[in-house]
């Protein structure tokens, strides 16, 4: 089933918000190890804490992609 205009545009912002969050998820990693080798060891837990969210939002919204492609999410013109 080929999908609707509104629901590739849906499918393509969630894809792409779950790569945003990826990508800063990995920014942060490497704020956390700098902010650990500089003693700062409660705010780099602090900010891999914030990764681990990031990281579940990212699989959440890749699951949201996979159901708009198999119709389950469908979005009105």
């Amino acid at each position: 089933m080929s999908l609707t205009k509104p629901n590739q545009d849906l499918k393509r912002d969630l894809q792409g918000i779950a790569s945003d969050l990826k990508w800063s998820a990995v920014e942060l990693m490497r704020i956390a190890e700098r902010l650990s080798l500089a003693g700062n060891e409660a705010d780099a837990q602090a900010v891999l804490k914030m990764c681990t969210v990031f990281h579940a939002d990212e699989d959440r919204l890749t699951r949201h992609a996979e159901d708009v492609k198999a119709g389950k999410i469908l979005r009105d013109a």
